[in-house]
């Protein structure tokens, strides 16, 4: 009797019972991974880690014993490796078998065929029993066609049951997502495969082919038999190889004719030939890449075909005489194509040598038909029409749109607000402009002047702006080539000649003195040498006082310097003569003393600088008491 081996009670019913303190009820763990491969092994203990008694040898231990033979005989005996395991997708890595078959399709929407038949490859992975369809590309079928079906496992039933490839044989129907594939052949791996796992194989079945596939592979040409001239030997031995000439159209004697140039072609593999336009920059055309289409061109029409609507019609044979062929186009000969008269100058090395081996030709000349262009004319401007700047007005000549002439930036900047003045006197034989003063203002930044009129009361002429700023081309200059006024022409005592006016410089501003001294290169000599004489005669007055001073009374030595200066100073003043009779003629009592009020207006009207500072102090002198001038004294500034 077997006892509890716990308890040592007998292993009946009724004597066994539960271990109520027992808290593991886990079961051992039997299956394990080593290497990447699942491992099973025997479990040595039961539920919560009891342990089973039962034998614990191993398999091997067992196949040990019962192998065990007697050394005594024949000696230890050599144990057999066991068998290692081996997975099934190792094993059958990149092993799979290939079925070649079909299936038919119905056409329900075309006239030329009722049903289709497409042929397929079925695949068969032993690795993880998935399978795949795959059907080969056939060119312009129109039919999508790659892989039908994707590598899986594929349903046999609908009980859940999968395709095993010892459901695969040939001369077999299949069905795969309901259509059904005929297996007609397997390759030589799929039937060696196959007969070492004892399946016996089918005999093969021929390969269903397509009949409107079939029918397409038929070829459309009819063949006839040939002509004496083989036209399919020209195509294979011509083909690619064209003469190429060059040829002008020269259409100048016509309204707005011109001399074009043209290229064309001879295809010698159909007697073809098609002109194309040589196109420049600038040209003022479309560029049209052919002027005449690829085509065969009738030289000699029948007498019946020449008003043959050609323009919507086809030209055949029937209506031509003779074709043009290579020997027609000759370099140096006129050559007439739909009515234009092309000339041939020249052709590419490759027709010189079809020439020369085909015809014998080997003189074939280049002849130069380019124009000399005539000389450029040259362009002259029309005459100065006296409006304007003469830079201002050829600006018309050179555009469309005039622009402003081009101006001296730097020039414009460094001289801005830089003017030198200069008083003037009018060279005229009219004695009424003896007396008229002019102000010059030369505008450095621009070279541009101004003149200028102070008004004179009660001479009969309007003073104020006598010329507006612009520049005064000088005597004897060109119009092409104009020769402006400059700085260094005005000086004191040089002549300006202004639109035919003539003036004649008799002062200067200080200011202009400082720009001579400081650009003394720019003046001639004669010009530094007037500046110096000036500006001595301003300094002998004032020495020729001094000495005189120490001998007159003082009041009287002052005036007799100042008026003595002012004499010399102005001894040229154009109003000299009629100074004393304009104050007589205020003087009605003949005292020889005027009103000042009445004095300045006098001295205005006869442009009499009442600014200076010699004036001023002449005045000083002259006056008697606080409202009278002795004119007789101040008139004697003015007398010779």
């Amino acid at each position: 009797m077997v006892s509890n081996p716990v308890h040592g009670l007998p292993f009946l019913p009724g004597t066994s019972f539960t271990d109520s303190t027992k808290t593991a009820f886990h079961r051992s763990q039997t299956l394990s991974y080593r290497n990447g491969y699942a491992i099973a092994r025997r479990p040595t203990v039961g539920i919560g880690g009891t342990r089973l008694q039962f034998n614990q040898l191993s398999q091997a231990d067992l196949d040990e014993l019962a192998n065990k033979t007697p050394v005594l005989t024949y000696g230890e005996p050599k144990q057999t490796p066991p068998a290692s395991f081996i997975p099934a997708h190792v094993a059958f890595d990149k092993k799979v078998l290939k079925f070649d078959a079909y299936f038919q399709e119905d056409v329900p929407m075309s006239t030329e065929e009722h049903y289709r038949v497409r042929q397929v490859n079925i695949y068969y992975y032993l690795e993880d029993d998935s399978m795949s369809v795959i059907e080969p590309v056939v060119e312009n079928s129109g039919i999508l066609q790659g892989k039908l079906i994707k590598r899986q496992r594929l349903a046999k039933n609908d009980q859940g049951d999968h395709y095993h490839w010892k459901d695969l044989n040939r001369g077999i129907n299949i069905t795969i997502y309901g259509k059904t594939f005929r297996i007609v052949e397997c390759d030589r791996f799929t039937q060696v495969f196959l007969e070492s796992q004892g399946i016996e194989l089918n005999p093969p079945e021929k390969m269903v082919l397509d009949p409107y596939t079939e029918l397409r592979k038929q070829p459309l040409r009819k063949y006839v038999t040939p002509s004496d001239f083989d036209q399919l030997k020209q195509f294979l031995t011509f083909d690619k190889q064209v003469l190429r000439f060059y040829a002008i159209w020269d259409d100048t004697d016509s309204l707005f004719g011109e001399c074009r140039k043209y290229i064309i072609h001879y295809y010698l593999m159909d007697d073809t030939v098609d002109i194309r336009e040589v196109h420049e920059r600038n040209d003022g055309r479309d560029p049209f890449p052919l002027m005449m289409n690829r085509q065969r061109m009738p030289k000699v029409l029948v007498e019946n075909a020449k008003n043959f609507p050609r323009c919507v019609l086809e030209i055949s044979d029937q209506e031509v005489l003779e074709w043009y062929t290579a020997k027609d186009f000759i370099v140096g000969k006129p050559l007439t194509i739909l009515g234009r008269t092309f000339f041939i100058y020249d052709c590419d090395p490759f027709t010189r040598q079809y020439y020369k081996e085909k015809f014998g030709i080997s003189d074939l000349p280049c002849i130069d038909v380019s124009k000399k262009e005539p000389p450029p004319v040259k362009q002259e401007l029309p005459p100065y029409n006296g409006y304007g700047l003469v830079e201002d007005s050829a600006q018309n000549c050179f555009a469309l749109i005039p622009k402003a002439p081009k101006k001296d930036v730097m020039k414009m900047l460094m001289n801005d607000k830089k003017v030198l003045r200069y008083l003037a006197a009018l060279e005229s034989p009219f004695p009424e402009d003896k007396g008229r003063r002019f102000v010059f203002s030369y505008f450095l930044a621009t070279d541009m002047i101004s003149i200028f009129e102070p008004p004179i009361r009660n001479s009969g002429i309007i003073g104020g702006k006598y010329l507006g700023r612009t520049k005064v081309v000088k005597p004897h200059s060109s119009v092409e080539n104009p020769v402006y006024y400059s700085p260094s022409d005005f000086f004191i005592g040089a002549v300006i000649e202004v639109f035919g006016h003539r003036f004649i410089i008799l002062d200067t501003d200080d200011y202009v003195l400082k720009y001579m001294e400081s650009n003394a290169s720019q003046y001639s000599p004669e010009a530094l040498l007037s500046i110096q004489n000036h500006i001595r005669k301003q300094e002998a007055p004032a020495a020729e006082l001094e000495t005189k001073q120490t001998e007159v009374d003082p009041a009287v030595q002052e005036l007799e310097a100042s008026i003595d200066t002012i004499q010399k100073r102005l001894k040229e003043h154009p109003c000299k003569d009629s100074i004393r009779e304009a104050f007589q003629t205020c003087d009605r009592d003949a005292s020889g003393y005027v009103d000042k009020e009445m004095f300045f207006k006098i001295c205005g009207s006869l442009n009499i600088p009442v600014d200076d500072s010699l004036i001023k102090e002449l005045i000083r002198l002259c006056s008697h008491g606080e409202d009278k001038i002795d004119y007789h004294k101040f008139v004697r500034a003015f007398s010779d």
